[in-house]
Formats: structure tokens, C-alpha cells, sequence
């Protein structure tokens, strides 16, 4: 698993939301800890549906909790130097 080119501030919004642990969104959205810390981390990109299930937890849209980094996307800049 390497980097991926989606920021989150899932750390942030657990904060916000009453110092929730790692844990505790794991067991909301149906996933393990490790999930969640992999997720944080930056070395997992989670599917569309926990994406979901995760901003219905902390009830913002996707974009207040993930962004995709386009500068980082080598698919794109391959693409370009084809052009």
C-alpha cells in the first residue's frame, strides 16, 4: 500500500466531534481501527460507500473531509506528456 493522492482531515473532524477515538468511527462505519488509521494516514483510499458512511457520521459533505491531490496524479501528468 503507498501513498495516495487523497488528503482527508478525518483527525480534525474526530477531534471536533467530542475527541472521538479511532475506535469509535471504526465501529460507526463497519470497518476495523486499522481501516481508520490507514485512512488517516494517507496509505489507503477508501471505496466511495465508506467515504459516505464516514461523512455521515461527522454530517458534512465529501469535500469538507476529502480532496483529491491532482498535482500528485502521475496517471494525469503521463497523460499530458502524451499530448
Amino acid at each position: 500500500m503507498g501513498q495516495t493522492h487523497i488528503n482527508n482531515n478525518i483527525r480534525t473532524l474526530r477531534f471536533h466531534k467530542g475527541e472521538m477515538t479511532q475506535q469509535t468511527l471504526a465501529d460507526e462505519v463497519g470497518v476495523t481501527r486499522q481501516t481508520i488509521v490507514a485512512i488517516e494516514k494517507g496509505k489507503y483510499s477508501p471505496t466511495l460507500e465508506l467515504a459516505f458512511r464516514i461523512a455521515g457520521i461527522f454530517e458534512v459533505p465529501l469535500t469538507e473531509i476529502f480532496t483529491y491531490n491532482s498535482a500528485e496524479d502521475k496517471f494525469k501528468k503521463r497523460n499530458q506528456n502524451l499530448r
